[in-house]
């Protein structure tokens, strides 16, 4: 194993010297901090054995091609299973903030206009078209706002009043809106509140209405401290990561009632992301302050039961994973890391 690592370091060792020779000046962190998480990685497979988990997934250290293109803090990760791309959002200054690749990690394009401080990003594929939604919590001209853009970074649409925080419905306002969920009839969850005035779940109709809303700040039944994430199942089931009361929240998308909660498996770290495999068998959460990934068994229709952990992956110190997100037609796990300043792909073992 000693061996077959430093050979495989060697060759990644060498194909970066190539890189820094065609594409100039790169960073040596990058390449230090790859080399401790291939260690990591190394040792994780080992830690496997015995300890009654399954292992599911393997790192793909050839996604990206060239890591160089992250050049700020990547936030968020949209993928478009349909058309093979993978969105990234990332802060900085004078940094383009949205930055597209191929599902084989090549670089493609990206764009700035009009995005501050990108928090989510999702993708909707629909009969007749794409578009990406992002979340923007900045605090300027552009902030405090869910937009959709097309593929190519064209401003389409503006939820919220640009600017300036609120907790109106009419206009609808919001205050760092976290991350959305759109459903292919344009009806489309957004978690509100990512450390402002609000903590609540949002439902909108296609027209951008109200059909539901849930949630203030507290401990209790249906409120939240900082939700920070939200996915939907084929079952009619609204997830929610309910960041600082370190649990899961789950809701009739139809009707907004409460449905149940998921405590027992985040008593380490509270839910920063949550996502569902292609075949809903499986529920990805990610742990941002103990660097790791859970893979929790997601329930059928029925009653949502208590939290069951199936696998995890252990990511390097200071990775810091945010947002993630899973290619529905590969399986693969796309993660955004704040701490590691990258987005890493994971591929499923089978």
């Amino acid at each position: 194993m000693a061996g077959a690592l430093l050979a495989l370091l060697g060759l990644g060792w060498g194909s970066q010297k190539q890189i820094s020779f065609c594409h100039g000046i790169l960073t040596a962190n990058r390449y230090i901090f790859l080399y401790f998480q291939m260690l990591k990685a190394f040792d994780y497979f080992y830690s496997w054995e015995g300890d009654g988990q399954q292992q599911l997934y393997k790192l793909d250290i050839s996604w990206p091609k060239i890591p160089e293109y992250f050049s700020g803090q990547t936030f968020c990760v949209a993928v478009d299973s349909l058309h093979g791309l993978v969105y990234v959002g990332q802060r900085g200054d004078d940094i383009p903030k949205v930055l597209v690749f191929s599902e084989e990690g090549y670089f493609l394009y990206s764009w700035n206009d009009t995005v501050e401080m990108p928090h989510g990003i999702f993708v909707l594929n629909t009969a007749t078209d794409s578009s990406v939604w992002i979340t923007d919590v900045g605090s300027g001209e552009y902030g405090h706002t869910v937009k959709q853009y097309s593929p190519s970074g064209k401003l389409l649409q503006v939820l919220g009043t640009p600017g300036n925080a609120g907790s109106s419905l009419n206009p609808l306002q919001f205050d760092q809106p976290a991350e959305v969920f759109v459903e292919e009839s344009g009806e489309m969850y957004i978690v509100d509140g990512d450390g402002g005035m609000n903590n609540r779940l949002l439902k909108l109709s296609e027209d951008y209405k109200e059909i539901w809303l849930s949630g203030e700040n507290g401990t209790g039944i249906g409120q939240f401290r900082i939700p920070h994430s939200v996915t939907v199942d084929p079952y009619g089931r609204v997830w929610v990561a309910d960041r600082d009361n370190r649990r899961i929240q789950v809701f009739d998308k139809v009707t907004g009632e409460w449905l149940g909660a998921w405590s027992s498996c985040f008593s380490e770290d509270g839910p920063y992301s949550v996502r569902f495999t292609g075949n809903y068998k499986y529920l990805i959460v990610a742990h941002l302050n103990i660097n790791r990934l859970s893979i929790l068994a997601a329930p059928p229709v029925g009653e949502i039961g208590d939290c069951a952990i199936v696998s995890t992956i252990q990511l390097a110190d200071e990775t810091k994973p945010h947002l993630v997100d899973v290619d529905v037609k590969s399986g693969a796990i796309y993660i955004a890391e704040i701490g590691a300043q990258q987005v890493q792909k994971f591929v499923p073992l089978s």
